[in-house]
């Protein structure tokens, strides 16, 4: 079959890109083809055509044009898919164009501005397993960040839903990780080789050892670092320079959040459908700039376990809470700097465009005010910065000397200013003297000729003429050279006009060419600096960050909490700093909260619904959080002893995609939390159980309250929200367990949530009384408090559960005569201290019950 030279060119690209959608450019559009092009009009909704290619063989075609771009390819792209730019790569003229690609945009490796969320990371993600352990490594090759790390596989989940990859990269045959929520690309086995990888990151990095990058030791997060490096190696080959250095770290120097926990606390997404606008970020993120957004987005994503690392953090927040002039100074000032980390990038990769080299200049002519403002006061807060922002006199002077105040394209021309290249202003002054003369050409002309209509025009496809109408050709000069015929006139040209012609496009070509030239040599002196420029990008995010936090706390009357190693919660006049900004501060009520290993370990919490046991438990758990990301917290005063997890089970939700009930749901994360959690953690359980049958539920809260209190390995603080009332006679029981009770006051058939949390258990739920707040139809909730009065009139006395409801329970309710025969079978050697002691108290109480029961 015979194909034309075109059609093998397209098969040649396509054949070595078959899993993405190669755009191949033709002219002004990218065209696509055969499935490519269905595809494309099927999500592009373009029109879906066909083109001759051979002798009889038609293909399908679907085109958009090439200024159009970053639209489509921005929805491509967002529904996971992968593509090709085939640009030409000669001028078009005699014989087939060159073409050939210069990139492939996958969801991981996007660049362009505005398919980018500019607080938020944009990471390219690998993940490889082994046994029990696991390498992850990522970069976001928009802001230079490549990091690496080897971690169990328990963790791997937590990590990946706190770095949220845009696109992640496993091995073909791998199993384990088939059903990730993440777009996933496989790539062949053989670059995650552990050799392969090596030498991939030696010969990046130019080194003979990987021991200055802390990995050497690492070998799966070696793995997953050379591979990733490969792709991007395959992909966006010109990025690579930008990514000159990589991060280990490791997951134990912060806070473990699963995504759970970062779901439930609302910590980026909030409300009923997921808002970004009802989150915490929402209302900590008072940043001014792209890049201090994304690194107050990663501080609360890593809350700090380091006590020194968040008092330096702490500290620098206090001095710009203390320095109101300072702080108003240093937020103005961020306010006129743009993404310098994007910025520079773009610089480094040849991506820029003239007028962000003015928006780098106009940035980085803020930095030394921002160093002066940032040393007023009585100390400056350079003991919070990882480096201090430096300024670049000789960027900021090379970019002024250099760039027009109002530079246009690089096509056409007006990008370098007058005076910068001796060479470029000569060639500008031919053709602006050449210009001048064909202006006043059409004049003199006029005057020679006597032929007052006569005109000196252009076009691209004649050039420069000089027009006639049919009724003056008789005044014709005999110099003039007839070019083109029209209807009513004749166009000519002299041979000086030709002179001329030649002197201006041709001054045109190579200023264009000479404008690019010394452009591009202005990025690579740009670039020399790029490090410095980036080091004082990432200090100047750092400052937004900080001063983003000691602007929420003066405006929303935080406190600067106290941090310690102990293992002490103690809060007074809490609140939850979402919900205090939805209903107003004046009508929000606080609460105190207290906890200790020693002796206010675990709290369950009872009381109505909608009277604020969540916000009070969410409220807990997100002072603890921002204290820990060097925040100042929502509360008359804070005491908070470091914690290494916040674990929570709140609300009742199915998994359907993976065939789970409300009830599997829950009880998996339950024991997610019973596995996992330390002494140092913090547990939020709100309704354990709730999703069976009364008396399982009821059992299994039973016992998951036992064993966090009584586990030699566990016992973490707790808060424990539940409607089963049987639960408060724990704390008769275990010695850390505490009641409490949301306060409600009665008014006849009417009831008041007061939202203060008091001492104490309560035994009542008043699920009619919120029915009835919800709406329900009056008859309905009439018929309710009849039922509700019948059974209560049946059920037996509180603490009472029917005999034969607990036949497997009889540690918990049965008393009498079989406390002899709890005592004979007790296994004295096998008890721990804390187990012995829970003993103890459970017996007393069956001796004191025996001893109160009726004979």
């Amino acid at each position: 079959m015979t194909v034309t030279p075109l059609r093998k060119q397209y098969l040649r690209v396509k054949q070595k890109y078959p899993e993405a959608i190669v755009f191949f450019r033709l002219g002004d559009f990218y065209e696509t083809f055969d499935e490519d092009a269905k595809v494309a009009s099927r999500e592009l909704d373009v029109v879906l055509t066909s083109r001759e290619m051979g002798k009889g063989q038609r293909v399908p075609m679907a085109g958009i044009p090439h200024h159009a771009l970053d639209n489509y390819l921005a929805k491509l792209i967002n529904r996971g898919y992968k593509v090709a730019i085939c640009e030409q790569l000669t001028p078009p003229g005699k014989g087939l164009v060159e073409r050939d690609v210069i990139r492939v945009v996958t969801p991981g490796t996007v660049v362009e501005p505005n398919l980018l969320k500019s607080k938020s990371n944009n990471y390219l993600a690998s993940l490889v397993t082994e046994d029990k352990e696991a390498g992850i490594a990522y970069v976001d090759i928009t802001t230079s960040e490549f990091a690496t790390t080897q971690l169990s596989t328990e963790k791997v989940m937590p990590e990946l839903e706190r770095l949220q990859p845009s696109e992640l990269l496993i091995p073909e045959d791998a199993q384990d990780y088939a059903q990730l929520p993440f777009t996933t690309t496989r790539l062949d086995d053989y670059w995650f080789d552990l050799e392969i990888a090596q030498e991939a990151l030696l010969e990046h990095f130019s080194v003979a050892t990987l021991e200055g990058y802390g990995c050497a030791r690492l070998p799966l997060a070696i793995r997953a670092a050379g591979a990733l490096i490969h792709y991007v190696k395959e992909t966006q080959k010109e990025t690579l320079p930008q990514l000159n250095k990589l991060s280990t770290y490791s997951t134990d120097s912060f806070m473990t959040l699963d995504g759970q926990t970062i779901r439930n606390l609302e910590l980026f997404q909030g409300g009923r459908w997921g808002e970004t606008g009802s989150s915490l970020l929402s209302i900590i993120d008072l940043t001014k700039t792209p890049m201090g957004g994304r690194l107050l987005k990663k501080w609360l994503g890593h809350p700090l376990l380091d006590l020194d690392e968040l008092s330096r953090r702490q500290e620098a927040v206090a001095w710009l809470y203390q320095n109101g002039l300072a702080r108003q100074k240093v937020i103005s000032l961020l306010s006129d700097i743009a993404d310098l980390e994007r910025l520079v990038n773009r610089v480094m990769s040849g991506r820029v465009m003239p007028r962000e080299l003015l928006t780098l200049r106009t940035s980085l002519e803020k930095v030394p005010d921002l160093k002066v403002a940032m040393s007023e006061g009585e100390a400056p807060i350079a003991s919070g910065l990882s480096a201090e922002p430096r300024p670049c006199p000789e960027i900021v002077d090379l970019i002024a000397r250099a760039i027009a105040d109002e530079p246009g394209d690089l096509e056409q021309g007006g990008v370098i200013r007058e005076g910068f290249s001796p060479e470029l202003d000569e060639i500008r002054r031919n053709s602006r003297q050449a210009k001048q003369y064909l202006a006043g050409l059409e004049q003199r002309e006029r005057q020679r000729t006597g032929i007052k209509s006569l005109k000196v025009g252009y076009n691209r496809v004649f050039g420069y003429y000089i027009e006639v109408s049919r009724a003056n050709l008789s005044l014709v000069p005999s110099d003039y050279i007839r070019k083109q015929t029209l209807a009513e006139a004749e166009r000519f040209f002299t041979p000086e006009l030709k002179e001329y012609e030649s002197l201006i496009l041709n001054a045109q070509e190579k200023i264009a060419d000479l404008e690019s030239a010394i452009f591009q040599q202005l990025c690579h002196q740009i670039s020399a600096s790029g490090e410095q420029i980036l080091a004082t990008a990432r200090a100047i995010a750092q400052i937004d960050a900080l001063s983003s936090l000691a602007e929420v706390a003066v405006r929303y009357s935080y406190v600067k909490p106290t941090l310690t190693n102990d293992d002490v919660i103690d809060i007074k006049g809490g609140r939850h700093p979402i919900v205090e900004q939805s209903i107003g501060r004046d009508n929000f009520v606080p609460n105190d909260a207290y906890l200790s290993n020693r002796d206010n370990q675990f709290i369950i919490l009872t009381g109505p619904n909608m009277s604020g046991k969540s916000t009070y438990l969410r409220q807990v758990a997100l002072i603890i959080l921002l204290a820990q990301i060097g925040s100042f917290v929502p509360a008359d005063s804070a005491n908070i002893g470091i914690v290494d997890r916040i674990f929570t089970r709140i609300g009742a939700q199915e998994d359907l995609a993976a065939g789970q009930s409300t009830f599997m749901v829950e009880m998996t994360e339950a024991a997610n939390i019973l596995n996992n959690a330390t002494p140092r953690s913090f547990i939020i359980l709100d309704e354990i159980g709730r999703g069976t049958s009364t008396y399982d539920g009821l059992s299994i809260a039973w016992a998951v309250a036992e064993f966090i209190h009584n586990h030699p390995k566990l016992g973490a603080k707790t808060l424990f929200a539940t409607h089963y009332h049987e639960l408060v006679d724990l704390a008769d029981i275990l010695p850390r367990v505490k009641n409490f009770n949301v306060a409600v006051a009665e008014k006849g058939d009417k009831v008041i949530f007061l939202h203060k949390i008091v001492p104490g258990g309560t035994d009542k739920s008043y699920g009619i009384h919120v029915a009835q707040l919800a709406g329900l139809p009056k008859s309905v909730i009439i018929r309710a408090q009849e039922v509700l009065a019948e059974l209560e009139s049946r059920a037996p006395k509180k603490g009472k559960v029917p005999r034969h409801k607990v036949a497997l329970q009889i540690p918990l309710f049965s008393k009498g005569s079989q406390l002899a025969e709890e005592i004979a079978q007790l296994d004295i050697d096998s008890l721990s201290p804390l187990e012995a002691i829970t003993k103890l108290y459970e017996l007393k109480r069956m001796a004191q019950e025996n001893k109160d029961s009726p004979p």
